[in-house]
């Protein structure tokens, strides 16, 4: 009896997920638990196993198509079973050559030997149904998503579109995705224009299966028309070709050249997003997907990067001697830049916000209006744990294999008050008719990454020892640097603890990470004078290293009193600094 593949459910957020990669090809034989697609989500990229031995029958999901959890990828037969033959992969590539012909046929003096290409476009249109019209729906991407907004149409009115073929892009505050064609046909009309908000459900066009509609698309005759449309002189005609690839040679123009490249490559917003953080300008990648999409792999070793256009730009019509003087001598070239490479960039530059900048801002500015949000702080005199740092920092390299940082020792006083404290410790619904004092604590780490802040979760902090925090810190930073964080790992606590003195702030008034009450800020830790008491009694003036705490905390459930009873028991248990048994001392 055959057996479904189905897409899993790869997060809490996750509803689909793009398929890669397939490990295994229609026929082959293959056992339980082998792997045999990758998927990538806008959280993690895994491998997906066979959920039974037998024989790869069908492919449901092509490469580069988008799945909905629960959706069948792949039909798996028992040994001996026949295979379905129909993989839709390499059928909707065909598209591609109707592009290049066209530039072939700029002299029309000699028409004949490029139309030869022309005739393998006839294979394209799919099969659909007879004269009927399919509507694009905007599907349900995730539990509490209500709505969509369009980000970018991929075909326009007019143009053919196969089965399960990428038509638009649509972002949500939970994930951006491609909405793939739900039949075969021609984009008869569409309903929400771009930077429109959609509701779920919503008609976002009509797709035409009428073979009528599909047949003249691939015709080669038409060709010779479009010659027509550019009316200069014929001679002049190689030369406009020419002269305008070199043309950027500015960097404001390159940037905005660059800019809107990006804007018109053919790339998920994945692809998209990593392509701007590693300044790769996607108009000079060639796609590898499905009608010259470009995956994540294509960037891979990709040195092209929009900072880097205006050098190809001039070293192109260098002769190369000349450029290996120059590549001999970066210093002359790039010595006054490197001090303002991450701004010139985005100086004088208007973007779109991102998906996650965007969710940030709707949760920081949500988190104001829900609660009454009020801060403490409270110095801390850390010249102990300074000394003890300095005892032990190179044996704690040696045997943890991480550095011993001031951010454990904070984390360690934290989760011994919260125990103390459990109110601080608590969430608390939006409208406070409920409140729930967690029996564990699960402290979030707030992680300054390229795409924005993120805070992952450290489940069950108040068993781990000062060691085992910093393991885990650490590690979970990271991995949500490196995007190898699971969603499930960026929810669930009951605690935050943000290192804002990692860059040099004294003390914040962070905002609190709803549903939580309260969030620990860590200022930077500084040498100053202080009176201290002598060994006689005596008030004297001290070098200590110092450093400021401050809580954030949500008065609705937190009284002021109850905050600084908790930091006051931080800065008692910091400041005496009984840490040594636990390092080994």
């Amino acid at each position: 009896m055959p057996t479904n593949v189905v897409m899993p459910q790869l997060g809490e957020s996750v509803t689909e997920g793009t398929v890669t990669r397939w490990l295994k090809n229609v026929g082959d034989a293959i056992k339980v638990d082998e792997a045999i697609v990758e998927v990538s989500t806008d959280k993690v990229d895994t491998e997906i196993p066979s959920p039974v031995s037998g024989i790869l029958l069908e492919i449901k999901a092509a490469q580069d198509s988008v799945i909905q959890v629960g959706g069948v990828m792949a039909i798996i037969g028992e040994s001996g079973s026949t295979p379905v033959n129909p993989p839709a992969a390499p059928v909707v590539q065909t598209p591609k050559p109707v592009i290049k012909p066209e530039p072939v046929i700029e002299k029309p003096v000699v028409p004949t030997p490029p139309p030869v290409a022309a005739p393998v476009v006839t294979p394209v249109a799919p099969a659909a149904a007879t004269g009927s019209t399919v509507n694009v729906l905007l599907p349900a991407l995730g539990e509490s998503v209500t709505e969509g907004t369009i980000t970018r149409w991929l075909k326009n009115v007019g143009d053919l579109v196969s089965l399960d073929e990428a038509i638009v892009e649509i972002s949500t505050d939970k994930v951006d995705t491609e909405l793939p064609s739900p039949a075969a046909g021609v984009i008869k009309e569409i309903k929400v224009a771009q930077d429109q908000v959609a509701a779920v459900g919503a008609v976002l066009a009509i797709i035409s299966t009428s073979t009528t509609n599909i047949a003249p698309k691939p015709a080669p005759t038409p060709v010779a028309p479009v010659i027509q449309t550019p009316p200069p002189a014929a001679k002049a005609e190689p030369v406009v070709v020419t002269q305008s690839a070199p043309t950027p040679t500015p960097k404001q123009t390159v940037f905005a050249n660059a800019a809107s490249n990006n804007k018109d490559a053919y790339a998920t917003p994945i692809v998209r997003q990593l392509a701007k953080e590693k300044g790769i300008d996607l108009s000079t990648i060639n796609g590898t997907g499905i009608n010259g999409r470009i995956k994540k792999e294509d960037l891979v070793g990709s040195g092209t990067s929009v900072a880097a256009t205006p050098a190809q730009t001039t070293t192109q019509n260098i002769p190369t001697p000349a450029a290996k003087e120059t590549a001999n001598k970066p210093a002359t070239s790039s010595a006054p830049k490197p001090s303002t490479t991450a701004e010139q960039p985005l100086r004088g530059r208007i973007e779109q916000t991102t998906r996650l900048r965007r969710v940030i801002a709707e949760r920081m500015v949500q988190s104001l209006h829900i609660s009454a949000q009020l801060t403490s702080v409270v110095e801390v005199d850390v010249t102990k744990i300074a000394a003890i740092r300095n005892k032990v920092k190179d044996s704690f390299v040696a045997r943890e294999g991480v550095k011993l940082t001031f951010l454990p020792f904070f984390a360690k006083a934290s989760v011994e008050c919260l125990k103390e404290f459990p109110i601080v410790n608590a969430t608390i619904s939006a409208d406070a008719s409920q409140i729930a004092y967690s029996d564990a604590i699960h402290l979030a780490v707030a992680v300054d990454t390229p795409r924005g802040l993120l805070v992952p979760v450290i489940r069950d902090a108040g068993d781990l020892s000062i060691a085992g925090l910093a393991r885990k810190i650490q590690d979970v930073a990271n991995r949500t640097r490196d995007n190898k964080v699971t969603p499930d790992e960026l929810s669930g606590g009951t605690f935050t603890l943000t290192n804002t003195g990692s860059r040099g702030a004294l003390f914040d008034t962070p905002i609190i990470n709803q549903p939580q009450v309260a969030i620990l800020a860590t200022g930077a830790v500084v040498k100053r004078p202080v009176v201290v008491k002598g060994n006689d009694g005596n008030d004297q003036i001290a070098i200590r290293q110092m450093a400021y705490l401050s809580l954030t905390y949500d008065h609705r459930l937190v009284d002021g009193a109850d905050a600084a009873r908790f930091l006051s028991s931080m800065k008692v248990r910091l400041e005496e600094a009984n840490f040594e048994s636990e390092l080994g001392l």
